[in-house]
């Protein structure tokens, strides 16, 4: 099978399920998205961290494969079985989350991304998976979307924050704060 089939040339594509939709249709810029935000998940896992959080940032990926797969398919058409997204995924972040919290030092101001690769990459993805929610709130404006892919793109963006603070008080790395002027 080639890699390429030629039948996107014109601006379409086809969701699970066979409908063709143009490219720009908000559920491709919603998988789309999710998909951007694996590849910075990978390459925050590529960064000199520990086995736990690139153990967990492997979950995630995997996650995020299962929400692209929910996200491409028609729900009107769609009869593929496709794996789904469970509580457990969600308490999974919450529970990674906790536990560096109760490492950090509170938080008590703003941060600026920054600091290092590695903090600078977790605050690119959580920008990134900030947009993959608005596009899948949007998305469930117009269609059916499991409301656990929201809420899973939502607290991620807090883990990926909450890393990247993480990741700055293991490297010994001085928080960026915000302190507004005047």
């Amino acid at each position: 099978m080639k890699i390429y089939t030629k039948t996107g040339d014109k601006g379409y594509t086809s969701l699970i399920g066979g409908t063709r939709v143009p490219k720009h249709h908000i559920r491709i810029e919603s998988y789309g998205t999710v998909d951007e935000l694996n590849s910075y998940i990978g390459l925050i896992r590529d960064q000199p961290l520990n086995n736990s959080h690139k153990n967990t940032l492997l979950k995630i990926q995997d996650r995020l494969f299962t929400i692209g797969a929910l996200l491409a398919a028609d729900p009107e058409k769609s009869t593929m079985q496709i794996p789904h997204l469970d509580n457990a995924d969600i308490e999974l972040l919450e529970t990674e989350i906790d536990r560096m919290d109760d490492i950090l030092p509170q938080l008590k101001h703003f941060i600026l991304p920054g600091g290092n690769n590695t903090i600078s990459y977790c605050h690119v993805a959580r920008c990134v998976c900030r947009r993959a929610e608005r596009l899948c709130v949007h998305l469930a404006d117009e269609s059916k979307v499991d409301e656990r892919v929201i809420i899973y793109l939502n607290r991620l963006s807090d883990y990926l924050f909450t890393l990247a603070r993480m990741v700055a008080f293991d490297d010994k790395v001085p928080e960026n704060q915000w302190v507004p002027r005047g």
